[in-house]
């Protein structure tokens, strides 16, 4: 008897070891793999956290947080994680949900009396988990939070001006305000801040120390990545964008060695340390899917992964790859970039976070790590996603000589600069100022401007001066018959006051 428990034994170490130099092995080949990847995609800096049946398999930095000061990615650098915050946000509210101080069919008046969309049914109509799937109807409003220095209760109050795009329920347009209205709702009904509340229920007991709900904390840890932007072959250092007004839509910033965490939390439903934090009930109902998304609004990745669903839960993107149900999301502001992807049959997670913008490479690396990890092939990602990108950029750059060709040279303007000058309004979007000085400028909130550079006849290039881009639009100015000066920006039209 003690021969077969030794025997037992000795293989369960055998085969503990065998595991362990083969993942090991895997590791080290993958390793390689994510830093060629950087370099592909020239990031300047990025870390990936990979955590399998409890354990974390990687947790790593590469690269340089900053191009300016060089200082090296670690396993601490805090970096933006943008809409991942928002699966935070809907398990923020989902602790409410299971305390029984708001339900998911609530309607939103009864817990914010004041507001109101463009559509009286859809005010009354709308529900809380309305709130989380990106079906109000309501079209893109995130003007309000990047050119504007407006609160979050002046933000939302402002979407009763817009006119809805489609029924409620009846279509699909991602959402930003939505859900900084859910933070303003988890603010009413729990008395504290959602940036309070979020860090008191969900950071401190996973032992995120270092995660930050809003930028202006983030600010305070010297250990932190820049943003950068891709000019051509040049990588440029960025200001950091400011979500901290749409928190709850995107506005954490964290580090490899705290988002493991999170992610264990999620794979092991809600659970840390032996102890539940969200119900079973309220779990799932986080995780399920809640609507289809129409495969012309997905990623441009599912050209290769050929999902046969796309579908949103709350806060999360949901598909299927290669057999498996996939849950991820992405995070974007001017200059980062983040990714989390899930296969939870597999109590798989895999985050990855950078610091330059549209760096795909995030997709490319979580699809690897499912292949590498899951044996589900050995296709390169990297390679195969950058060119789908690198087309786009193509598409791009033709459009902008196309456009170059249509360009009037030396056509003087009929509107002098001293009239272009001055107040001027948006019913929806409220007041910009246009002035003079080195340069003429559009000043919007105190840390964004626009410079408008002559094109031709009263048309302006736009340019983001701190993040030294184009806007993409070109500015027109017009003067109707009553000497009215206007001028329209990414489709909306501004009065002269």
């Amino acid at each position: 008897m003690m021969v077969r428990y030794v025997l037992i034994a000795l293989f369960s170490f055998l085969t503990i070891y065998s595991w362990s130099q083969d993942i090991s092995s895997q590791l080290e080949e993958l390793d390689r793999y994510i830093e060629s990847s950087r370099q592909q995609w020239q990031v300047p800096g990025m870390t990936v956290t990979i955590v399998k049946d409890g354990v974390t398999l990687l947790s790593k930095g590469y690269g340089v947080a900053s191009v300016e000061s060089g200082a090296v990615v670690d396993e601490n650098t805090l970096f933006m994680l943008g809409s991942t915050t928002k699966a935070m946000t809907a398990a923020a509210m989902a602790l409410l949900v299971d305390e029984g101080k708001v339900n998911w069919t609530d309607r939103v008046t009864t817990h914010l009396p004041w507001f109101q969309l463009h559509d009286p049914y859809v005010t009354r109509e709308l529900t809380v988990k309305d709130l989380f799937t990106h079906n109000s109807g309501l079209g893109n409003t995130d003007m309000l939070w990047t050119l504007w220095d407006y609160s979050t209760e002046e933000i939302v109050r402002r979407i009763s001006k817009k006119p809805l795009s489609y029924s409620l329920r009846g279509g699909y347009t991602y959402q930003n305000i939505m859900y900084a209205t859910a933070g303003l709702i988890i603010e009413e009904v729990s008395g504290q801040e959602w940036s309070a509340f979020i860090h008191k229920r969900i950071y401190q007991p996973l032992g995120m120390d270092s995660t930050c709900a809003l930028r202006s904390c983030a600010f305070k840890n010297k250990n932190r990545a820049t943003p950068h932007y891709k000019s051509d072959d040049d990588i440029i250092q960025i200001i950091d964008s400011n979500a901290d007004s749409i928190g709850s839509a995107g506005s954490a910033w964290s580090s490899s060695a705290d988002i493991q965490k999170w992610m264990k939390f999620v794979l092991d439903t809600a659970v840390v340390d032996g102890q539940r934090l969200i119900s079973k009930e309220n779990f799932e109902i986080l995780h399920s899917p809640h609507i289809i998304i129409p495969k012309s609004s997905f990623y441009p990745t599912a050209q290769l992964t050929k999902p046969h669903f796309t579908a949103y839960s709350l806060g999360w993107f949901l598909h299927d790859y290669k057999g498996e149900y996939v849950q991820f999301h992405t995070g974007s502001l001017n200059g980062s970039g983040a990714i989390i992807g899930l296969v939870p049959d597999h109590n798989l997670g895999v985050y990855v976070m950078v610091n330059l913008e549209s760096a795909e490479v995030r997709h490319a690396l979580m699809y690897k790590v499912f292949d590498h990890i899951l044996g589900l092939g050995d296709r390169d990602w990297s390679t195969d996603i950058k060119s789908i990108y690198d087309g786009f950029a193509v598409t791009s750059k033709k459009r902008r000589k196309r456009r170059s060709t249509e360009r009037v040279a030396n056509a003087p303007a009929d509107i002098s600069i001293d009239e272009l000058q001055g107040v001027y309004t948006n019913d929806f979007l409220g007041d910009l100022i246009i002035e003079m000085s080195d340069i003429l400028r559009i000043n919007c909130r105190q840390d964004r401007h626009i410079t408008l550079s002559h094109w031709h006849y009263n048309t302006y290039m736009g340019k983001i001066e701190e993040y030294k881009q184009d806007t993409g639009d070109l500015v027109d100015f017009d003067r109707d018959a009553s000497g009215e000066i206007s001028f329209s920006l990414y489709g909306y039209e501004f009065k002269k006051k």
